[in-house]
């Protein structure tokens, strides 16, 4: 059975909202991932938030007229990751980090996602010890799997460097440590810290969503012909464990960890071709 392919709205920032949309159906993808990252993505929460019934219900009519599905709504809340991460010690940031992310499930539901991630949070430091910032970061994230259980919705979180589960042994031990918790699961940001595929396999059972694009040791964006990550392999595996969830293709343009070195759309439709052509 083939993979249902989505393409992230985010992947080409200088389109308006409306010609991406278009862009994506011309390339005959299924779905498409939502970015709402404040000050970064198109489309923006705090503007989406302002009347998220209506916002939320004018997109999923933009997809629909197009053919197209919400795979996924990625929350990010600000430009870096530190300032609203779902366990910061502050509790009126947190509580803002709440109220963003009830939001976010209200959007999701107007637009037909059934997929909602975010990041998984970090650790302060210099404010607390580790296992407070863990602890912490576990009861946020066990609150926020209720919330879109109750919702129907699947709530993953996706690992990253710089988050307090930068390895897939952390990782692991997250969506352990929360039941009902899953990952939005991206290779690339290990591929770039030079670790083998073998490492990351074993989160292939915890994945209810996936990213891909082009990534080596040193990169966490390449194009296809320099990539070194095992697609195929990750396919078979998907198979084997009865991955359902949505592949979506995630080219960034940004001046941020080489992210705008590369053709997003070329790139993007390479890695198309690449996952129809596995049957």
């Amino acid at each position: 059975m083939p993979f249902r392919l989505a393409c992230a709205d985010f992947a080409f920032p200088l389109l308006p909202h409306d010609n991406v949309l278009d862009l994506i159906a011309a390339m005959r993808f299924e779905g498409v991932d939502i970015g709402l990252f404040e000050r970064r993505s198109h489309l923006w929460p705090s503007r989406e938030f302002s009347h998220t019934a209506q916002s939320a219900g004018l997109l999923g009519r933009k997809l629909a007229d197009r053919g197209l599905q919400a795979a996924d709504v990625f929350l990010q809340m600000a430009p870096d990751f530190v300032p609203y991460a779902v366990n910061h010690p502050q509790a009126a940031r947190r509580r803002k980090a709440r109220d963003w992310f009830c939001r976010t499930i209200d959007y999701a539901t107007g637009c037909g996602a059934g997929h909602v991630t975010t990041l998984p949070g970090v650790y302060f430091p210099d404010q607390e010890p580790r296992t407070a910032s863990w602890q912490r970061c576990c009861e946020e994230l066990a609150w926020r799997v209720e919330q879109c259980r109750a919702a129907g919705i699947t709530f993953g979180v996706e690992s990253h460097v710089g988050s307090l589960v930068p390895t897939p042994n952390s990782a692991a031990r997250l969506v352990q440590c929360v039941p009902g918790l899953t990952l939005t699961l991206d290779y690339t940001h290990y591929a770039r810290k030079g670790m083998p595929d073998s490492a990351v396999e074993p989160l292939l059972q915890y994945a209810t969503h996936f990213h891909a694009r082009g990534a080596r040791q040193g990169r966490l964006q390449t194009s296809f012909a320099q990539n070194t990550i095992d697609y195929r392999r990750i396919a078979r595996v998907m198979r084997e464990v009865g991955y359902a969830g949505w592949i979506g293709i995630e080219y960034i343009w940004i001046d941020w960890e080489h992210g705008n070195e590369n053709d997003c759309l070329s790139e993007t439709i390479r890695f198309r071709d690449f996952f129809r052509s596995l049957r």
